[in-house]
Formats: structure tokens, C-alpha cells, sequence
């Protein structure tokens, strides 16, 4: 009889074992799908800015130092994703945190021209940018969520003892890298 519970405990680890194994390896998966969505969604909005600065481009030709601003922002933004995974986030962060900082200027500058702001081309293609940063929030929002339970889940005793086996490794959050993302908005309601 006793063989018989040795075996019944046996079974029940490896069984847990196997579990948590793929518990694992599917958390590490669905952190690796999230971090692609806020890539696809990172390529839509680097290939809008283009349209967007094109659009501009004739009507702000003493805004040179933006424009450029915005474009060598956004290449260093592609590059920086380009080689990006859940592991190191930071890099791609700091390179978006950067392009947003020249695309709030060059959409401050687009304000300041009310010929500019009033071309429905102009108008759509903000929309579509402003759109765009919505849903790259959301995606890294989700992505951040998968990551923590990614992270938690293979420190949690007992699965910890099969994270090894799993190749898990912590990743990491996509945090905002620019100080002025963070900074509170002013807003001045007063009738002055």
C-alpha cells in the first residue's frame, strides 16, 4: 500500500511539474506576442510620420531644426526596435520617449499655424498619429501586464524550481525613459 502513495506523490510532482513547465513557456510566449503588438503598432505610427512631415514640410520651412529633429528621432526609434526583445526594452523605450518629445514639438509648431492646422490633410494625419499613440499606450500596457505575471509567476516558489528548465528569464517593463512624459500637463481654465 505504501508503494502505491510513493508512486501516487511521484506522479502528482511530475505531473505539477510538467504544468508549471508549460505555464511557463506559455507566459514566456504570450510576453513575446505582446511585445510584437506594440512593434506593429510602433511601425504604423514611425510610418505615418513621414506622411505627416511631408504634409508640413512646405508650409514650415524656417521650422527646419524640428523637422530634422523629428526625423532623426524616428530613425533612431526604427533602429532601436529593430533589435529589440521582452529582455531589453530600455533602449527602444528611451528612442520612442525621445521621438514623442519632436513629435509634441513639431505638433506644437503645427498649432502655431492656423493655415497649416485648418489642411484637412494635416488634420487626418493627426488623427490618425493621435490614434496611433492610443493604441501603441495600449499595447504597452498589455505588454507590461504579461511581463509581470511572466516575471512573478517564474519567482513564485514552487514554480521556481522549473524555471530554469524553461529557459525563463526575467524581462523587461517598458518604462518611460523621458522625464517630460511623466512631467503633470498645465492646464489654465481661467478666462484671462
Amino acid at each position: 500500500m505504501a508503494i502505491y502513495i510513493i508512486i501516487a506523490v511521484i506522479a502528482a510532482i511530475f505531473i505539477w511539474g510538467i504544468a508549471a513547465y508549460n505555464r511557463l513557456i506559455s507566459l514566456k510566449g504570450q510576453t513575446a506576442n505582446a511585445f510584437k503588438q506594440i512593434d506593429v503598432q510602433l511601425k504604423r505610427r514611425h510610418d505615418l510620420i513621414p506622411n505627416l512631415l511631408n504634409a508640413v514640410k512646405g508650409a514650415m520651412q524656417f521650422e527646419r531644426e524640428t523637422l530634422e529633429a523629428v526625423v532623426s528621432a524616428r530613425n533612431t526609434a526604427v533602429s532601436a526596435m529593430a533589435g529589440a526583445s521582452p529582455e531589453h526594452v530600455a533602449k527602444a523605450a528611451a528612442a520612442e520617449g525621445v521621438l514623442s518629445a519632436a513629435l509634441g514639438r513639431l505638433m506644437a509648431v503645427v498649432e502655431a499655424y492656423p493655415d497649416l492646422k485648418a489642411t484637412n490633410n494635416i488634420a487626418q494625419l493627426q488623427e490618425e498619429l493621435s490614434s496611433t499613440e492610443n493604441r501603441v499606450a495600449f499595447a504597452r500596457q498589455a505588454y507590461n501586464d504579461t511581463a509581470t505575471l511572466y516575471n512573478v509567476t517564474q519567482c513564485q516558489f514552487p514554480t521556481n524550481l522549473v524555471a530554469g528548465m524553461a529557459a525563463a528569464k526575467e524581462v523587461e517593463l517598458w518604462e518611460i525613459a523621458d522625464e517630460t512624459e511623466r512631467a503633470v500637463p498645465k492646464v489654465d481654465l481661467s478666462m484671462k
